[in-house]
């Protein structure tokens, strides 16, 4: 079951293994998703491109927190 959150007027959404990021998000939403025994981080570009990063998160609850300081730095800058 997706589960979005909102954090600095971004959308973080968690997604269960194997959903979909390009069809359950939309720009600028940062996506998180259970693989390999952790938690990847994505991020939805403008242009609807995915880019994460290499090692997944060892917890659902880290991977929240990168993704919340990622959306904090991106609304300092507006």
């Amino acid at each position: 079951m997706t589960k979005t959150i909102t954090h600095r007027r971004t959308r973080i959404v968690t997604l269960e293994a194997g959903d979909d990021i390009a069809t359950a998000c939309r720009p600028g939403d940062i996506a998180i998703r259970e693989e390999g025994g952790g938690w990847g981080l994505y991020f939805v570009g403008d242009d609807g491109s995915v880019e994460g990063y290499d090692q997944p998160y060892p917890s659902h609850q880290e991977a929240v927190w990168s993704a919340k300081a990622a959306a904090e730095y991106t609304s300092s800058g507006e």
